[in-house]
């Protein structure tokens, strides 16, 4: 007979996976039909529908679910909420912006692949299993492959579609060979179970060969988050992919790999036991190292850059490891004695959010006033927009500010939570305190090196006379989508409390440590 938890465990997490079933139907239904009678004006209206479908039951299905086994592969806690509608406001507005680059022969296809890559970053973030995690990540991989090589028309959309393809199957690889460490030491592939199985056998230190596992699955998502020294495909993916992808491919992948990796280090929810790492040698130092190495060579390397897209994609790099420092504050709460302001995943959160808005935003920009014979990729093309397209340029400008980080825009509100948290970090060990606070301190001066090159594009864009005739794009729907991401920047700058609320909700920070240091260190 069957254990009524079990079958209500199938049940929940079959309701769980529900609006992910419904973008991935809907993106079937686009490529089977899609081959018989392909239109853009038609597929476009379908994958709306979908995302507006997913959206709803989203919605219905969102109430409390009921009791299910630890060993349930999803689960429905408040970042995978969180993650899940940030994910469809995504898909949604980037159907808009890709409007301009999408014809009548790859419409069905680019949707199709949209729609799924949404599904995957949704699906990751519920992941509770090893397999599950894979296999949504690589929901996530596969149609980015496909839309990297749907418009290679010349010899840099191919190479930028190759490098991204070997590069992302080989630290897949490496995340499978980390993968394969956990479950030989704990011998299950659920998350909840792996951690608990290695707080219990190792109280004090995690033991050397899940270090191994750990630092390999690092490495893999460093890769998605292009954290240095895993960054150096970036800037040729984001100079020779079409904008459309490359705003879908500077948001997705980071989205998917800091949950993703939040997840795996047991750093997330109030009541998941962290896995025990020593804070004063470990992986909150191996994180620390990598947040500082990744702020300050993206923010160096972009100083050189004259190419518009290649600046976005050290800018990139760097917002990257700025967002480690939410981990690295993560990190710490296991030591921590009471209830810290920020718990940095909460960080996280708002940042990504933020992040995603002024990112998307400005490629969208780039891909109104990019006419089919003449893309915007110079700093230079974008001279003289002030005066031609007045609207676009003040939408541009608004992004590059909440890059920055400037006030009143929702930039500053994500920075401000991770400044605020790495100086309130709790922790036992003092050396690793001012290293928390130096950090702060290093994300200070790296914000302030990237305002430099911000300034310059807002430069050329008011400064400078048109170097070329300005054109008239029929992108609408693009240019729709970069005001709405812009007026999304401002409303959640002036006011950001919806944001940061849903944040902390969905992360909320940890009332009191597992085990305090000292009682730690008499045992």
């Amino acid at each position: 007979m069957t254990d009524p938890l079990l079958k209500q465990t199938l049940t929940g997490v079959f309701r769980l996976a529900v609006p992910e079933i419904a973008l991935v139907a809907t993106a079937c239904a686009v490529f089977l039909f899609g081959c018989l009678y392909n239109r853009r004006w038609l597929w476009f209206t379908v994958s709306l529908l979908g995302v507006v479908l997913a959206a709803v039951l989203g919605g219905v299905l969102d109430a409390p679910a009921p009791e299910l086994l630890t060993a349930a592969p999803l689960v429905p806690d408040g970042t995978a909420a969180f993650v899940r509608w940030m994910s469809l406001i995504s898909v949604f507005v980037l159907l808009f912006v890709s409007w301009g680059e999408v014809d009548r022969t790859n419409a069905s296809e680019y949707y199709g692949c949209l729609l799924v890559a949404g599904a995957g970053v949704s699906l990751v973030a519920r992941a509770n299993d090893l397999v599950t995690l894979f296999l949504a990540l690589e929901m996530l991989s596969i149609p980015t492959y496909v839309l990297l090589y749907l418009p290679a028309r010349n010899k840099l959309n191919q190479e930028a579609a190759a490098k991204y393809f070997l590069l992302s199957v080989m630290s897949s690889a490496l995340m499978l060979f980390g993968f394969s460490y956990l479950y030989g030491l704990t011998g299950s592939t659920n998350l909840t179970v792996i951690t608990d199985s290695l707080t219990k056998a190792h109280a004090d230190a995690l033991n050397p060969m899940a270090l191994v596992g750990i630092v390999l699955v690092i490495a893999a998502f460093g890769f998605r988050i292009t954290a240095v020294p895993f960054h150096f495909y970036a800037p040729d993916v984001y100079e020779g992919a079409p904008a459309g992808v490359v705003a879908q491919l500077a948001f997705f992948p980071k989205v998917a790999g800091f949950v993703a990796l939040a997840r795996v280090l047991g750093l997330l929810g109030a009541d998941v036991k962290h896995l025990p790492f020593d804070s004063a040698t470990q992986l909150p130092l191996l994180l620390w190292i990598l947040a500082a190495l990744t702020m300050c060579v993206g923010n160096a390397l972009a100083l050189l850059q004259d190419n518009v897209r290649r600046m976005l994609a050290y800018s990139s790099v760097a917002h990257g490891g700025y967002m480690l420092m939410g981990l690295v504050i993560a990190s710490s709460l296991p030591d921590a004695a009471g209830r810290p302001d920020v718990g940095g995943i909460d960080a996280v959160l708002v940042y990504l959010a933020a992040y995603g808005m002024m990112t998307i935003g400005a490629f969208a920009v780039i891909l109104f006033l990019s006419p089919p014979d003449r893309p915007v990729e110079a700093i230079e093309d974008l001279a003289g927009a002030g005066q031609a397209h007045p609207i676009s340029a003040a939408a541009m400008t608004v992004f590059l500010f909440s890059l920055i980080g400037l006030p009143l825009t929702a930039g500053f509100a994500g920075k401000l939570l991770l400044f605020v948290g790495a100086f309130s970090a709790p922790n036992g060990t003092p050396v690793m305190r001012n290293l928390y606070q130096v950090m702060a301190v290093i994300a200070a001066i790296n914000s302030a090196i990237g305002a430099y090159y911000y300034l310059r594009v807002i430069g050329v864009m008011y400064l400078r006379t048109p170097l070329r005739t300005p054109s008239r794009s029929r992108a609408v729907p693009t240019f729709l989508a970069s005001m709405a991401l812009a007026g999304g920047t401002l409303f959640f700058g002036v006011y950001p409390e919806p944001i940061v609320a849903a944040a902390r909700k969905a992360a909320p920070v940890p009332a009191a440590a597992a085990k305090p240091t000292a009682e730690r260190d008499a045992k």
